[in-house]
């Protein structure tokens, strides 16, 4: 990571691809890949024993951040309209029984508590799906009674959203005919979308040009608030001041957008606070007074097709932008909100990973 700079240009691609010496831009951009690959895996015949299936539910156990976020998310895009109960949990529920699936999803396999969720949907003779590396305690666990999807496309583990929420929706792709959820895209197509979003997104591409790097700009040297409209964006939204927290060090508070729309008076009074002619060069603390805070800008995560009402649900804010694909699309074909998510996810990793690479400011 660089030293922090005001003057880091992101439009510079030798230099933005020399301070990544770590590589976290490959990382954020490889989410069509963990998708694809998870697609691979179904195709292979890994989550067969499922097909046909009508269960009593579908449980799904994060044990991670970054897990029970996709679990998370497709409880929130598919919950209520799925034909049986969609389940999120940290750990496998002790009600869970032969009429029941439980994926459990993890990063690390030395985890004793994904272990344990393995172990005790196992024992309670429950059909269970492993996302989770293939090793360790969780391999001694699962061998040979479980259905296992490990990683095939190696990420930071920041950037594994994706193969999760793809797993996730796998699953219920595979007992459609039970869980009969409408409108989810297919992983594929899914794949295709992110794709489309990382390449749009590389360094060589301008700001003007890249979804990503404007978000970046956007957000530089500003205090963030990130919120949703809804309760997947939410989610997305809570992931995303996770992101910005670990790839560029930047603390952002995330909520709903009725929650900061309560905060909308405290907002105000910060921005009147700060001044425009402040210059951290020149500023002295004992003779100009404590440093001023800088305006917190607001940005909403919306999937609504209709972005007009979403700027009007987000008006009343100071300084806000609403985040969102509508009118992106060329070809005028309406994406799923879990594509949309699913860009919106990949824009918002890529946006934290250039800040890291601009010093975090």
């Amino acid at each position: 990571m660089t030293a922090p700079s005001p003057l880091f240009d992101f439009d510079d691609a030798g230099g933005v691809l020399a301070a990544d010496v770590d590589g976290v831009l490959r990382s954020a951009a490889l989410g069509g890949a963990q998708i694809r690959a998870v697609a691979a895996a179904v195709e292979e015949g890994l989550l067969d024993r499922l097909t046909g299936m009508h269960p009593r539910s579908v449980v799904f156990v994060g044990t991670d951040a970054r897990a029970r976020s996709a679990a998370e998310l497709v409880v929130a895009l598919f919950g209520d309209q799925a034909g049986v109960p969609l389940v999120s949990a940290p750990a496998t529920p002790p009600w869970v029984g032969a009429l029941d699936v439980v994926v459990v999803a993890g990063n690390d396999a030395g985890d004793p508590q994904l272990a344990r969720a393995v172990d005790v949907g196992l024992r309670r003779s429950a059909e269970v799906v492993v996302d989770a590396p293939d090793e360790g305690p969780v391999r001694a666990v699962a061998a040979g009674r479980a259905m296992s999807l490990p990683p095939r496309v190696q990420v930071q583990t920041r950037y594994v959203l994706a193969r999760h929420v793809a797993v996730f929706c796998a699953v219920l792709g595979v007992m459609q005919s039970a869980v009969r959820i409408s409108g989810a895209p297919g992983l594929a197509e899914m794949a295709d979308s992110v794709d489309e979003e990382a390449a749009r997104n590389h360094p060589a591409n301008e700001v003007f040009h890249n979804p990503a790097k404007a978000l970046a700009v956007r957000m530089q040297s500003r205090r963030v608030v990130l919120a949703g409209d809804s309760a997947a964006t939410v989610v997305l939204a809570r992931h995303a001041a996770e992101s910005l927290l670990q790839a560029a060090g930047i603390v952002a508070g995330a909520a709903a957008l009725s929650d900061v729309l309560v905060a909308r008076d405290r907002l105000l009074a910060a921005g009147n606070a700060g001044g425009e002619s402040y210059d951290p060069f020149f500023h002295d603390e004992e003779l100009d007074g404590p440093a001023p805070i800088a305006p917190a800008r607001v940005f909403v995560y919306s999937t609504d097709p209709d972005r007009a009402a979403a700027q009007r649900r987000t008006a009343a804010l100071p300084d806000v932008e609403v985040v969102s694909m509508t009118g992106e699309f060329e070809s005028g074909a309406i994406p799923t909100v879990l594509e949309q998510v699913a860009v919106l996810t990949v824009r918002t990793e890529m946006a934290a990973a250039y800040l890291g690479l601009a010093g975090g400011r």
